[in-house]
Formats: structure tokens, C-alpha cells, sequence
């Protein structure tokens, strides 16, 4: 009686091992990305970016992340250990006010401390194992 349990737990097991998601290969320095979800603020995320998202490009010969942060220009170094990242402070950039959207963006890049990709090949840029900044690529 036994020895069914067994026989069915294991491909039972085997299975879901095979199923769980499998992240593709992807090379984010050759791409520009495009925010699509920010978590944390209360405000709709239209709202926030209501003419131009934010992006970001991540240059490896001097490891650095430049981009647009839905109103001004912005660059800043990276750190990047295995799928740890950290984000320097930006450096200086134009003045402009466009709503509060450019301040949540650059706060919440202060807390990010990892990355990964989602089963769509969507950037994640992570706090504490929780995804709170999604990219897609832009086209």
C-alpha cells in the first residue's frame, strides 16, 4: 500500500519541479526599459506618469543607468554582484516639476537591492525578494 503513495508522489514532485516558471536568458544592457508598474504610492499609476513613463538604459563599460524619469534626465552608477543591484544618487539633471510621478520613481530606486526577469521576459527590479518596479522593453 505504501509503495502506491510513493509511486504516485513522485512524479507528482518531479513535475512541479519541471513546471515552475523558467526565466529566459536576457541581456538588459542592450535595452531601453520602460516602466509599467511602480508599487508603494496611492496614486494611479496613469496618473503619476500621465504623458511619459520612465526609462531606464544600463551601460556596462561604465556601469551606469541613464534614462528619463518621466520628466527630467537622469544618470547615476549601478553596482551589480550576481542578481544583487544597487543604484547610486543620480547625478545632476534639468529642473523641471511634472507632478510627483519623478519623485516616487527616483525614491523607490534607493530601495531597490536586486533584479530578476519575469516568465515574459519583463525586468523586475526587486526590495527585499519583492518585486516593486516592473520594465518592459520599449519599443
Amino acid at each position: 500500500m505504501k509503495i502506491k503513495y510513493i509511486i504516485l508522489i513522485i512524479p507528482i514532485i518531479l513535475f512541479s519541479c519541471k513546471s515552475q516558471n523558467k526565466i529566459p536568458n536576457i541581456d538588459f544592457y542592450n535595452a531601453t526599459w520602460e516602466l509599467e508598474y511602480i508599487s508603494g504610492p496611492r496614486i494611479a499609476f496613469h496618473a503619476l506618469y500621465p504623458n511619459k513613463k520612465p526609462i531606464i538604459n544600463f551601460n556596462s563599460e561604465n556601469n551606469t543607468v541613464v534614462g528619463n524619469s518621466s520628466c527630467n534626465g537622469y544618470s547615476a552608477p549601478f553596482n551589480l554582484n550576481g542578481n544583487a543591484i544597487s543604484f547610486g544618487e543620480p547625478g545632476p539633471s534639468t529642473l523641471m516639476y511634472c507632478g510627483e510621478g519623478e519623485k516616487v520613481f527616483l525614491n523607490m530606486m534607493k530601495k531597490i537591492n536586486a533584479y530578476g526577469f519575469d516568465e515574459e521576459g519583463k525586468l523586475q527590479l526587486l526590495m527585499n525578494e519583492i518585486p516593486v518596479m516592473r520594465f518592459k522593453k520599449a519599443n
